[in-house]
């Protein structure tokens, strides 16, 4: 480990300071279009292109430095695709289909155990799409092939399942605390049934409170519930609704997401953009409601009780998300170096192609898709991965990690600092309060001209 000099970060860098005209100008431009790109990884998948030669897994996961991985396994199913998604996901809900998968993604865990089995796992989670609409049978698989195939010691990580509310009963509850699952995360988006309806989601209320009323028999350790703001027709009233029947049921955690469309999701951009965007004004009511009950914000969507946890004696995993271990058609797998997945795709026909060709693989032994990072690039993901959360970034951690101080590499960050979006605190540079409401704007200025020229690039099936 390089031994770099522990200077302070305002007195880094080289460049010389913008004006104060200069610098309203650049907040202006972060403030300006808070919503312009979700950045929930980076680089983002659309920076993905075909690996030639295909890589090697063997080797790939040999290599990896991370002293625990996470497991993961997308289910690319849903019973409906919501006006918004633009996940990999497909509306289909035949067993046959679902049984299919899931022995493909069995035999692609038995291939992968051989490259990833040395060293143990810290979490695992099993997302997508919505992995309760598969059986109960088949559910319980999932765990099976964590344990019996992948190695997963369920008493040292930490699980967590993704769930909707038409999808959850009695028994498949009960599968998931046979398995320790310690945290159930349902996605409910709005407790108004127009507001619902608006994004294409066939949702009752009366639906949503069953569900509600059935997870408060189980004994899990953290509920999360998702809700959406800046949905059609929504107003800031009807959206601290949806917020106060949420905390009704007092979940350890709620993430809240401001509505995002794309080209290719139902919902398009107009049709949002011709009512007034309320978003910023959601954010902020929610977060005084959500302080005045006692729940801590850790980052731009995420807010929990500081209670909130398992007593299991977790392994240490980075924030990093390096050793990442997806399995399952849509999943992303993240070495330090090399981040690959399946195909990418949000159009019926295109998404039911790339399942098919996973179904029908009989080899998962190479990488062909995705990205290699060069070092510049694992630099700004490790700061991204950083700051975007309350923790934020440890500059010794940074130091540490490449060698070299934080604004001699990236000068423009201190640009956080002058405009009170950021602040260093000792020795550890965070978002400020008003800064982590401008997380997305903030990534998406802090990306790559390479990895933006790639996404530009990309043209979605």
């Amino acid at each position: 480990m390089t031994s770099v000099p522990n200077r302070p970060l305002l007195h880094q860098g080289g460049q010389p300071p913008l004006s104060v005209e200069q610098l309203q100008h650049w907040k202006d431009s972060i403030t300006a279009d808070p919503y312009r790109s979700y950045l929930y990884s980076y680089p983002h998948k659309t920076a993905y292109r075909e690996l030639q030669p295909p890589l090697p897994l063997e080797t790939l996961w040999r290599d990896e430095p991370a002293e625990s991985f996470f497991l993961y396994m997308h289910i690319p199913f849903c019973g409906a695709r919501c006006g918004f998604c633009n996940l990999f996901t497909l509306p289909d809900k035949r067993a046959d289909v679902h049984a299919r998968y899931v022995d493909a993604l069995e035999r692609q865990a038995r291939q992968w155990s051989a490259f990833t089995g040395h060293k143990p796992y810290a979490r695992f989670a099993i997302g997508g799409g919505t992995p309760t609409l598969l059986a109960a049978d088949q559910l319980r698989r999932l765990f099976t092939i964590a344990t019996g195939v992948m190695g997963l010691d369920p008493a040292a990580a930490s699980i967590s399942v993704e769930t909707s509310p038409e999808t959850i009963t009695a028994e498949k509850l009960g599968i998931l605390q046979e398995h320790t699952v310690d945290r159930v995360s349902m996605g409910i988006q709005s407790f108004v049934a127009a507001e619902s309806a608006a994004i294409y989601r066939p949702q009752n209320p009366d639906e949503v409170y069953r569900a509600l009323e059935l997870l408060g028999r189980y004994d899990f350790p953290i509920l999360n519930l998702d809700l959406i703001y800046g949905l059609p027709g929504q107003t800031v009233d009807s959206w601290l609704y949806s917020l106060e029947q949420a905390l009704t049921y007092e979940p350890e955690e709620i993430f809240l997401y401001p509505l995002y469309t794309r080209e290719h999701t139902i919902v398009k951009p107009e049709d949002i953009g011709r009512q007034d965007d309320i978003r910023m004004d959601c954010y902020n009511a929610a977060r005084q409601v959500l302080a005045a009950r006692g729940y801590q914000q850790y980052s731009m969507r995420r807010f929990a009780k500081p209670a909130a946890g398992t007593d299991k004696a977790i392994l240490d995993y980075s924030c990093q998300e390096e050793g990442m271990v997806g399995l399952g058609c849509g999943a992303r797998s993240y070495t330090r170096n090399v981040h690959y997945a399946s195909r990418y795709g949000v159009s019926r026909k295109a998404t039911e192609s790339i399942i098919a060709d996973y179904v029908a693989t009989e080899y998962y032994n190479t990488a062909d898709y995705g990205i290699m990072l060069s070092l510049d690039e694992q630099k700004r993901r490790f700061i991204l991965k950083a700051i975007l959360h309350s923790e934020g970034l440890q500059l010794s951690d940074y130091s540490g990690r490449f060698g070299t101080l934080l604004l001699d590499d990236f000068p423009e960050l201190s640009l956080l600092l002058r405009s009170g979006l950021g602040r260093e605190i000792d020795g550890v540079l965070h978002l400020t309060g008003e800064g982590l409401g401008y997380s997305d704007s903030i990534g998406d200025w802090f990306i790559s001209g390479e990895v933006r020229e790639q996404m530009e690039r990309f043209v979605l099936p």
